[in-house]
């Protein structure tokens, strides 16, 4: 009975967050992500175009699809990964694949024992892709 209560209200919260996203959301043609190599304490900020995938250490990440708030709306940004590992001594796995959301990275993570990959925002083509500092790493 516990389990069957559990359920129905994480589906009720989800169908809230999905109407609520849907009325006020935008479309973005790339994410911006970053990205830590816990072994050697590197950080990373990805940039990612839809469609196109980005390398990180002996991480494959794809992104299928990115959302954003509008700016009246509280900051939210959710992107669509698919994470694949690649091993040289066996074929590459999934790491991760699904939702992640900016305002709560904890909700979806990418649970990896070397690497940690997290959505900061979501942007269009015509907002600026470089954030003063930092550049862009994308693989195609």
């Amino acid at each position: 009975m516990r389990n069957i209560f559990f359920a129905v209200i994480t589906i009720s919260i989800l169908c809230l967050i999905t109407s609520n996203a849907s009325a006020s959301s935008l479309i973005g043609s790339h994410a911006v992500l970053k990205a830590l190599d816990k072994v050697t304490a590197r950080v990373s900020k990805i940039t990612i175009k839809i469609g196109e995938t980005a390398n990180f250490g002996a991480l494959t990440i794809n992104l299928s699809a990115c959302y954003f708030t509008l700016p009246e709306d509280p900051p939210e940004s959710a992107a669509h990964l698919t994470i694949e590992e690649e091993n040289p001594s066996e074929k590459s796995n999934y790491v991760f694949k699904g939702w992640m959301f900016s305002s709560s990275p904890a909700l979806n993570p990418l649970e990896h024992p070397v690497y940690d990959v997290w959505v900061l925002r979501c942007i269009n083509t015509d907002e600026k892709l470089i954030d003063s500092g930092s550049a862009p790493q994308t693989g195609g």
